[in-house]
């Protein structure tokens, strides 16, 4: 998660909202993202999407069995498509979002009936650290 921060932080300086992701299989980080929506126009470009382009590419598949994603914020619900259509393993995150949250709050998609894959997860791991980094961002911004 200390990486995820370090790329949220890449994010952060160059003027978008501060949230970083990173993709792991078998111990190795396969492929890393942080929010481009701003600087690429692209509403999709949140870090877990942009992680997941590049695994993608990186092992040849759309399908990343067996892989645990790091994301220093509560995925969306586009994110959380995203999440169970790659067949993402496991889901750690930093911060909670309890306004867009898809994973426990405003949602919860790993749980949802209509979706053909379960996806673990655990919430909270150095929420605070990604939490502030957010509302520093937010607070300096207003």
């Amino acid at each position: 998660m200390r990486y995820a921060i370090r790329l949220a932080q890449r994010a952060e300086s160059v003027g978008e909202v501060p949230v970083g992701a990173l993709l792991v299989k078998n111990n190795q980080c396969i492929a890393e993202g942080w929010n481009d929506s701003i600087a690429s126009h692209d509403p999709t470009a949140h870090a877990e999407v942009v992680a997941l382009r590049y695994a993608g590419k990186a092992v040849e598949n759309y399908r990343l069995i067996d892989t645990t994603l790091y994301v220093t914020l509560e995925p969306c619900v586009m994110c959380m498509g995203a999440i169970s259509h790659a067949r993402i393993k496991r889901l750690v995150f930093g911060a909670f979002d309890p306004k867009r949250g898809a994973v426990c709050n405003a949602l919860n998609l790993t749980d949802a009936v209509f979706l053909n894959h379960r996806v673990d997860w655990q919430g909270g791991v150095l929420e605070t650290e990604c939490g502030d980094l957010l509302r520093d961002f937010f607070r300096a911004r207003r």
